[in-house]
């Protein structure tokens, strides 16, 4: 059996797990949609019957001060529990196991009525918590029973505690947010109490044939952390408390480290839970940028936990693990760590999908139907856009042939996985470049093509891209200047003193690439070194003598002086995505490279670059000018086929060309493919 240790079976006593995947909590946004259990339903069951083992859902509040936001879902009732039944029932009928993550929000809800241990804001939201009374404190644990005895009702065969990532229960545990006197803070027995007593009441209320899952955090990531001993002794707490199974936390919210971006090497936490094997009996679960089937079942292997949770993997792919078990991995559709249509989703309160799959949450909405008039279609432009049509519209049973110039599927994700951190983007061209082959679409390479050679295609897609915007600079041709197609492609080296003109997403990319010194990876199963990721964001999983895992960074030296630049004020990178942008910026920043805004390009000669800001003129004496300056749609082929008559859509940076957003550009040719 391929992946022996993660597909085996584990033994709860009282239930039987299938086998050791987790598909850990991500709040979706169907939460908050009223009356939309089918949809969840249809999005869990999906999963299951993909061969997931036990199935987390996104958080559900226990009471209303709880709530992510206002009017967020509260799982207090039994109306509310009947209506439950749809997604246990769905889930149970493929022989997975489904339990409720019960997630109380504390000084992070966004909401005037917000509670807290101690009236501490946090600094990633706008409002400041009332303190929690002594009744606010006794309702709050009875509530979290009443959710519980809800699951019970429902069918649930369990709940999830979220006891990390900076919520309430992890507010009461750190010294770092909880300066009570009274006998919930002080003393580290005061602040775990009001966790231990949640465990307690959920199990008396719920029964011992119930899964109780703690989310621990082992790794607080924040100053006035917990230390290593203390998380020890409260695993060894909770055990006794009655939970059955602990699961990994790692980072508060509001760290200023990332955790779980693509930046972060694969299992770069498993580590922590390893130091926790043995200190208590019941199962641990290992968490964070774990996406391959052989890094999970490897995790395993080697004591690092029992059991492995993946969350945005299973919006990737719903049929991850039954894939992995037919030992076909290289068919599976990776996550790629970007959280372009899942975290960034949910922050401005819209539904989570998937940048790879834009399927995700939208199960009863979207249904791919074959087609009852085949016909000869024609796709120009093999980047994302173009593979996400070319396969969809031969899934759906027309005769596709799919034309790209270059040698080989992928456009620009061919330049955005040789940047540092980004390697896993060349996972999706391994995924495509498979379906490609299983549905026999005609693959075209090295073909440039012209009106004329796509006659008598029904209809051709135009995935062709984008060009690269050369602006209006005096001296823009001088030797120093390099569009950054050469710079990333290898064909123009960079100087010791660059300038980097235009400040987009594919400017903070090549100035990660030239910006960074730290060694490769040596592993092949995950791209991004771990050590170097560990010192230049000062993470100790050893913890040493700090609180909540943190250390002194520690940067390689600079091999360049940088400058990124743009011509609008305020901030740079304002565009990137919300949840890895802050990282971005951050890193940069560390690497000591000059960022700047409302800059006037005046021209480029041997003396350097010459700009003004604010009207005061300077020169930069720079080796090297890359040009980052935007983007235009590549539309060669529009005129001629206008001229022909040939019906045919644009699609991805041929379309729209700004910022080469490649969510938007799967997005819309999956529409286009599913139309035709």
């Amino acid at each position: 059996m391929p992946y022996p240790h993660l597909l085996k079976p584990l033994d709860l006593g009282f239930t039987t797990l299938k086998n050791r995947v987790i598909m850990g909590s991500m709040h979706t946004g169907l939460e908050d949609i009223a009356n939309s259990h089918k949809r969840m339903a249809a999005f869990y069951e999906a999963r299951a019957k993909g061969g997931c083992g036990l199935i987390v859902t996104g958080g559900f509040a226990p009471n209303k001060e709880s709530v992510v936001v206002q009017g967020g879902p509260i799982f207090d009732n039994e109306i509310e529990a009947q209506k439950h039944r749809i997604i246990t029932e769905a889930v149970h009928a493929h022989g997975a196991k489904i339990v409720v993550q019960l997630l109380h929000t504390g000084r992070y809800a966004y909401s005037k009525n917000l509670v807290a241990p101690s009236a501490i804001k946090a600094p990633i939201n706008p409002y400041t918590p009332r303190e929690m009374t002594e009744e606010d404190i006794q309702r709050t644990i009875s509530d979290y029973a009443q959710c519980a005895a809800m699951c019970v009702l429902a069918g649930y065969d369990g709940v999830e505690i979220m006891g990390s990532e900076g919520y309430l229960i992890n507010q009461f545990i750190a010294l770092r947010t909880n300066q009570r006197t009274d006998r919930w803070g002080g003393a580290f027995e005061n602040r775990i109490r009001f966790a231990l007593e949640v465990v307690r009441a959920v199990r008396a209320r719920a029964g011992q044939n119930f899964i109780i899952i703690f989310r621990l955090s082992m790794l607080d990531l924040v100053e006035g952390g917990s230390t290593w001993d203390e998380v020890v002794a409260l695993a060894k707490e909770l055990e006794k408390a009655g939970v059955s199974i602990i699961n990994t936390g790692i980072g508060w919210h509001e760290a200023r480290v990332p955790t779980i971006a693509t930046m972060v090497p694969r299992a770069a936490y498993t580590a922590v839970t390893r130091r926790m094997m043995g200190q208590v009996k019941i199962p641990l679960i290992s968490t964070n940028r774990i996406n391959d089937p052989a890094v999970a079942d490897a995790v395993i292997a080697r004591g690092d936990s029992d059991l492995v949770s993946m969350a945005r993997p299973f919006l990737a792919d719903a049929e991850f693990v039954n894939k992995a078990a037919a030992g076909r991995p290289e068919t599976i559709n990776t996550c790629i760590g970007c959280n372009q249509a899942c975290l960034d989703h949910v922050l401005v309160g819209n539904i989570t999908s998937c940048l790879v799959n834009p399927f995700a949450c939208h199960e009863l909405e979207v249904q791919v139907e074959a087609t009852t008039t085949p016909q000869r279609m024609a796709v120009v432009g093999a980047g994302p856009a173009g593979m996400a049509a070319a396969t969809l519209l031969a899934e759906r049973g027309h005769q596709v042939t799919l034309f790209d110039a270059a040698a080989d599927v992928g456009g620009q994700f061919n330049l955005a996985r040789k940047i540092p951190g980004k390697e896993e983007f060349g996972e999706t061209l391994r995924y495509f470049r498979n379906r490609l082959d299983a549905l026999k679409v005609d693959l075209q390479f090295n073909r440039p093509v012209s009106a004329d050679d796509l006659k008598g295609y029904a209809h051709v897609v135009l995935a062709t891209g984008i060009v690269p915007r050369t602006p209006a600079i005096d001296g823009i041709h001088h030797p120093k200047v390099t569009s950054y197609i050469d710079l990333i492609e290898g064909r123009k080296q960079a100087g010791k003193r660059v300038a980097i003109i235009g400040a987009g997403g594919i400017g903070f990319d090549v100035a990660e690439l030239l910006s960074h010194a730290s060694p490769h990876s040596d592993d092949p199963a995950s791209p991004v070194n771990l050590e170097a990721y560990q010192k230049e964001w000062g993470i100790d999983v050893q913890y040493g003598d700090v609180r909540g895992g943190l250390t002194a960074p520690q940067m390689p030296a600079a091999v360049r002086e940088i400058w990124l630049l743009q011509r609008k004020t305020g901030k740079l990178g304002e565009g990137l995505a919300r949840t890895t942008g802050w990282a971005r910026r951050l890193l940069l920043q560390k690497r000591d490279v000059h960022m700047l805004g409302g800059v006037e390009y005046r021209k480029i000669d041997d003396a350097g670059l010459h700009i003004a800001i604010d009207g005061k003129e300077q020169v930069l004496d720079v080796d090297t000018v890359v040009v980052c300056a935007g983007q235009d749609p590549r539309r060669d082929l529009v005129q001629g086929l206008d001229a022909l008559g040939i019906a045919y859509t644009l699609v991805g940076g041929a379309d729209v060309a700004a910022e080469l957003d490649a969510k938007r550009a799967i997005a819309q040719a999956t529409e286009v493919a599913l139309e035709l």
